[in-house]
């Protein structure tokens, strides 16, 4: 596994910049290492919802855990206000940084995160492969020439 550290500035949507970072990176499988930060704007996914639920406000980063991939990312966030309340779901497009998100995402090199359709929960779950490593360049052959 081989990591990246990263920061993401005031203002930035945290979901949108992550699956960016996949993307500039050509990431086919990694996960959150850490993140710590803050969020003016929560927007999660709650247990057995099917919309967004949106939270505004100023709140700590108190835990982003999950897999992130071009072939579809799937990732938990926690936050706490200022009494201390913390709650969590799935992190969608619309979480705004406040002050700083500071990350490590570790890449596992060897595997490649998919999302398929799963017959029993009927969501797009992880599917993982072994990466498919280009075939070697052949090798070239020196003729000896007839000196």
């Amino acid at each position: 596994m081989h990591t990246y550290a990263l920061r993401l500035r005031p203002g930035d949507d945290l979901r949108q910049q992550l699956q960016a970072f996949a993307e500039q990176h050509r990431i086919r499988a990694a996960a959150i290492v850490t993140c710590v930060g803050s969020l003016t704007t929560a927007t999660l996914r709650l247990a057995n919802q099917s919309g967004p639920t949106v939270y505004q406000g100023h709140f700590e980063i108190v835990s982003l855990v999950g897999t992130l991939s071009v072939g579809g990312s799937h990732l938990h966030l926690a936050i706490a206000d200022s009494t201390g309340r913390t709650l969590g779901g799935h992190l969608l497009e619309g979480s705004i940084i406040y002050t700083t998100a500071e990350l490590v995402v570790g890449v596992l090199e060897e595997v490649d995160f998919r999302r398929e359709t799963d017959p029993v929960s009927t969501y797009q779950e992880l599917a993982v492969y072994p990466l498919e490593k280009p075939a070697p360049a052949p090798k070239s052959r020196r003729h000896k020439s007839g000196k």
